[in-house]
């Protein structure tokens, strides 16, 4: 290709295996745990208002799963198309990884449009169906109506930063997120209470910060200093290239799409037997599982251009270092979190409210929802590998097991050897049992197709 040099991700396959992971991955766990304040700095800031604190958390608990589907919908078309940009360039084939990645960003826009218009017009029926009470839907509509129309900007940063990652461009990556991160928590005091805006100002100042982390993406893309060129000749609809993207990245889709789902069960089902003060706690449950998937997700970005890049390469004993070095890194940091979890819960409940109820009520529930969170490193990089060797089926196969085949049902059906208020307790132990099964399954899928992926490196 004409003005790339080919030679700028040769490392992929040359470097030292740890120092390589170590070198790319701390950048994008660095980014995920900024991430991490990015997506929880709203609640915190929100639970901490005076008066209406508890209820406006929430409300705007209950607008996550409209968001984890746009979320889920980058991820549909990112996480598929950065994998086979990365194995194009192992091949050698840096036009294809540069077309894959205009394909993609303009399928992107395409699906930000759409989901900008449903957003705008059907949210208020959505957040009912959600678990929205007559108490909660004004802050949640509140919210949501502003955050759809920085729709766009949430699809664009994400799915196409993972371009960046793809190229080796870790901490070049990791400071999109920075940016956006450092300007949101900036943002939210001054819109939330010094222009008392309230929840809307806690929308407002996240969009706009995405807006700025979409501008530095774009920027990059565009500009010499990337392997792959974001060009106007580029940017067009090739389904032949964004065909396999959507096929591999439907596990990854799943996966977040299928946390909107569960979501939404949990929502309802916890608002039957406990009430609004069930559901807020539920919202920091999930914001206590971000400490462990987004770090671990991080960890997993980082190997995953070293993984496609050598499966490209066909270099057997390089995937299989990796690997080995990224279970063991995510199982330490899983078993750790776990750990402090089981023996600080009031300390992160504390973080998104001072309410003693809710605290009280939180500390006991945390214990059982992420008590079996220490495992569930085995899940992230398996899943996580299944993608970076371009094996769509097996990945959909462990997205659709953890969620529709074992959560889903468990949501309903543990609750039912309960009897009246501990009928809650029901609804929260579903998530460990559906982990311990999900990674056991996992595992075992894992071990035969990675055997039958090297043996193909061989041939």
């Amino acid at each position: 290709m004409n003005g790339v040099n080919v030679n700028n991700n040769e490392f992929l396959g040359k470097d030292p295996l740890g120092r390589l992971l170590f070198r790319l991955a701390l950048p994008t766990i660095t980014a995920q745990i900024i991430n991490l304040l990015y997506n929880v700095v709203d609640r915190v800031y929100i639970g901490h208002m005076d008066e209406i604190g508890e209820l406006a958390l929430t409300g705007v608990g209950v607008c996550m799963p409209l968001i984890m589907i746009i979320s889920a919908f980058a991820a549909l078309i990112s996480s598929g198309g950065a994998p086979r940009a990365s194995i194009f360039m192992g091949q050698g084939d840096y036009e294809s990884a540069e077309r894959t990645m205009g394909a993609c960003f303009t399928l992107q826009c395409i699906i930000s449009a759409v989901l900008t218009a449903v957003m705008l017009v059907f949210h208020r029926p959505m957040l009912l169906a959600f678990g929205a009470s007559e108490n909660t839907i004004g802050y949640a509509t509140e919210y949501m109506s502003i955050y759809s129309i920085g729709t766009i900007f949430v699809q664009l940063t994400l799915g196409m930063n993972a371009y960046i990652t793809a190229q080796g461009y870790a901490k070049m990556s990791m400071l999109t997120v920075v940016i956006g991160a450092i300007a949101n928590i900036i943002l939210d005091p001054i819109f939330i209470f010094l222009f008392d805006m309230g929840v809307s100002g806690a929308a407002l100042a996240t969009i706009i910060s995405q807006a700025i982390s979409c501008a530095w993406v774009i920027f990059f893309l565009h500009s010499k200093n990337s392997i792959l060129r974001l060009k106007k000749s580029s940017i067009r609809l090739d389904l032949k290239l964004v065909l396999p993207c959507i096929a591999l990245g439907l596990a990854p889709f799943i996966m977040q799409a299928s946390e909107s789902v569960i979501s939404i069960c949990f929502n309802s089902s916890l608002y039957n037997y406990g009430g609004d003060i069930a559901v807020g706690a539920m919202t920091v449950l999930t914001s206590v599982m971000q400490f462990a998937m987004l770090p671990l997700q991080g960890l997993a970005s980082g190997a995953q251009p070293i993984i496609s890049y050598n499966y490209g390469a066909k270099n057997k004993e390089r995937v299989k270092g990796i690997f080995r070095i990224l279970l063991t890194s995510s199982l330490v940091y899983s078993l750790t979190l776990w750990a402090l979890i089981m023996i600080f819960p009031r300390a992160f409940a504390a973080i998104f409210t001072s309410n003693v109820a809710y605290l009280d009520y939180t500390e006991s529930a945390l214990r059982i929802y992420c008590a079996v969170i220490g495992i569930f490193g085995i899940q992230v990089a398996c899943q996580m590998t299944f993608v970076s060797l371009g094996k769509a089926l097996s990945s959909m196969a462990v997205a659709i097991m953890r969620k529709f085949v074992l959560l889903l049902p468990l949501i309903y059906i543990v609750p039912l050897f309960f009897e009246g208020e501990m009928r809650t307790t029901g609804v929260y132990l579903a998530e460990p049992i559906a982990d311990t099964l999900a990674v056991t399954f996992t595992a075992v899928l894992f071990a035969i197709q990675f055997k039958k992926a090297l043996r193909e490196i061989e041939n």
